[in-house]
């Protein structure tokens, strides 16, 4: 099994960091990737390596997408590479989860129409603008799909993320 974490500058450092951890411990391979490679900096200070630009990407190598919230999704939702990688995920029922600001990618990669999800507050009228069926929960699973709030919501989402893993083995 392989995850692919998504994210860019000003991401919101926990809600990188705590999934990058929980799927390491499981002895699931992570890569990271952005725009371009070299580092991103969370909003708290924390530099994460990118190994991957998103051009560099193969999509069908792996099995699992996490999207962090943050900053980091406004700017990211404008890469129409980013955006065909998440289509292919859904496309191939291949697990993603999106936290906080994340969804917005999704939103922009119009994937969530009719589905069940969850996001920051402010995101919410945007998730549901694009057909989405809006929970305010800590976490929301919809087949594929998992969604989280907030930085708290952590716990759930990790649960989530590896109970979708273990479902793949």
């Amino acid at each position: 099994m392989k995850a692919l974490i998504i994210s860019g500058d000003l991401f919101e450092d926990t809600e990188l960091l705590v999934p990058w951890y929980r799927l390491l411990e499981e002895n699931i391979a992570v890569d990271i990737a952005s725009i371009k490679t070299g580092s991103i900096t969370g909003k708290h200070g924390y530099k994460v390596a990118v190994e991957f630009s998103l051009g560099e990407i193969d999509p069908s190598s792996y099995d699992l997408l996490v999207l962090p919230g943050g900053k980091a999704p406004a700017k990211l939702r404008e890469s129409e590479k980013l955006l065909s990688l998440v289509r292919h995920f859904f496309e191939e029922n291949k697990p993603v989860a999106a936290i906080c600001h994340g969804p917005q990618i999704l939103v922009s990669a119009g994937v969530l129409t009719g589905r069940k999800a969850t996001c920051y507050k402010s995101v919410a009228e945007e998730l549901k603008s694009t057909g989405a069926d809006y929970r305010d929960e800590e976490v929301v699973v919809d087949g594929n799909l998992i969604t989280s709030r907030i930085p708290t919501d952590l716990p759930a989402f990790s649960r989530e993320i590896m109970r979708k893993c273990r479902e793949m083995d």
